[in-house]
């Protein structure tokens, strides 16, 4: 790998495309299985990507909680046909997927937020755990990255990816020196050419500043970061819902990310739209020249 970077599977902004730049400049790319609409189109993706990225390290993310996945068997099933070397589990139990995934020889990485879900994710047997910390964009956690790494590594030896508010070279040499493996980065990418993202939230995350990013769970039901230009302009009173009033309706999850956009705490290091091979290229550049300080 040219750094140790996953860029994170980010709803409805992965797209095929990303995922494939990303690894051909030597990073790991990852997508979303529900970025496709239907399961016939998550094999077309998967069979694009499997076919153009035949040696590299690719992945896919997959909700594990049939709950907030209806489509959980289809998704596995899919997983287990194309056999992506990496998944991702979120929200839910990754055991399943670590039995399918491991049985082709493929890794499996859940991320959590807490050390009551590292520990159960542990022994579920996964290979790495990604530790969403403050100020990841979309479903972020609330722990600082220096304690969970250590609250972590005292009980699990896998494979550690940090997450939260990580988007320079020099954030990743710092993820390194605290002990982690890989810097799992999204908001970043928010901009990059080769994602799905409107032309209305890319401008949107470059005009934005840390200042405009709100931890709220008034639209899913779910903490996470937005950015808050687009609650105010989708007319969204998080105060109000925060405080429990009725009459600020909660958005359904559809809807929501039709018109409100999340990113997390690095977005003021967005500045311009650029390729996946110029982000990577500054990256490292920064990276090398963070590693010379340290």
């Amino acid at each position: 790998m040219r750094l140790p970077i996953i860029v994170a599977p980010m709803f409805l902004v992965s797209s095929p495309r990303m995922v494939i730049e990303s690894c051909r400049q030597g990073v790991i790319g990852t997508i979303p299985l529900l970025n496709a609409r239907t399961p016939e189109i998550c094999a077309e993706w998967l069979s694009e990507m499997k076919e153009a990225l035949p040696t590299e390290t690719w992945g896919v993310n997959i909700i594990s909680h049939r709950g907030e996945n209806p489509r959980f068997d289809e998704d596995l099933a899919l997983i287990e046909a194309y056999r992506p070397p990496l998944v991702i589990s979120s929200l839910g139990d990754p055991a399943p997927i670590v039995e399918a995934v491991q049985r082709y020889g493929g890794a499996v990485y859940a991320d959590v937020i807490c050390e009551k879900h590292a520990r159960k994710a542990a022994k579920a047997g996964v290979d790495g755990l990604i530790l969403v910390c403050a100020g990841a964009g979309g479903h972020g956690g609330q722990l600082n990255p220096f304690a969970f790494i250590h609250a972590v590594k005292s009980f699990y030896e896998g494979t550690i990816v940090l997450a939260g508010g990580i988007s320079t070279g020099a954030d990743i040499a710092a993820a390194r020196v605290a002990g982690a493996d890989y810097a799992y980065m999204g908001t970043r990418f928010l901009a990059a050419d080769e994602g799905s993202a409107s032309d209305a939230y890319k401008e949107m995350v470059i005009q934005s500043s840390i200042e405009d990013i709100v931890y709220t769970d008034a639209i899913t039901g779910v903490h996470a970061n937005f950015l808050l230009p687009s609650l105010r302009a989708s007319r969204i009173d998080i105060a109000r819902r925060d405080r429990g009033n009725a009459d600020s309706p909660r958005m359904t999850e559809h809807k929501a990310w039709k018109t409100i956009f999340s990113a997390g705490q690095g977005v003021a290091a967005v500045r311009e739209r650029q390729s996946v091979r110029d982000i990577v290229a500054q990256l490292e550049s920064e990276y090398e020249e963070a590693r010379q300080r340290i």
